[in-house]
């Protein structure tokens, strides 16, 4: 950020008085400019024993497959945000059964929330997907999922699913989980 949204004039990165990390300061008008970490919502929709993945037309991992989620969008909640998501890149329709993974990313500001769902009918590859596909869990494209969260959440739904007890997994992947899933320098 290099100008103040409020009077366009010039910022600084500082600690505010009373704060306890840098932010961006506009000395002419005095507002602080708080930056907060996004929330991406999302599904693992399920039909029998298969999942919906989502093959990505866009990038980032374009060509890879993911589950069908992004960023939330202001004014709506985020069991609405996962819905719509799931809408617009599989033109699916769920059934939310309750959230699912709450995965803290803070290397890259991100939280990420799936919620698993009932898929509902027919679906197809929206705008952002190549293809759409359901999965046994054998046939799962391990090398080829677009994000180590994607993974995280496939492996605890398949190991909850022999139980048929699923508890809301929380978790964090950090920079150096990131090298495990990516083989990173």
């Amino acid at each position: 950020m290099n100008y103040c949204s409020h009077c366009g004039q010039p910022v600084s990165f500082a600690i505010p008085d009373g704060d306890d990390r840098p932010r961006y300061l506009c000395r002419s008008c005095g507002t602080i400019h708080y930056q907060n970490p996004r929330i991406v919502a999302g599904t693992l929709p399920v039909s029998g024993s298969r999942v919906l993945l989502c093959r990505r037309a866009i990038e980032p991992r374009l060509g890879y497959w993911t589950l069908p989620a992004g960023f939330m969008e202001n004014a709506e909640s985020t069991p609405e945000a996962a819905t719509r998501e799931t809408r617009e890149e599989a033109c699916a329709e769920v059934e939310l059964q309750g959230l699912y993974t709450l995965i803290n990313l803070p290397h890259i500001n991100q939280v990420f929330m799936i919620f698993r769902g009932e898929l509902k009918g027919d679906f197809a590859a929206g705008v952002e997907s190549l293809e759409v596909a359901l999965f046994e869990e054998r046939d799962i494209p391990w090398q080829e999922l677009a994000f180590p969260t994607v993974e995280r959440t496939l492996r605890h739904y398949f190991a909850d699913r022999q139980q048929q007890h699923y508890p809301l997994h929380i978790s964090d992947i950090t920079m150096d989980d990131r090298r495990l899933f990516f083989d990173l320098d």
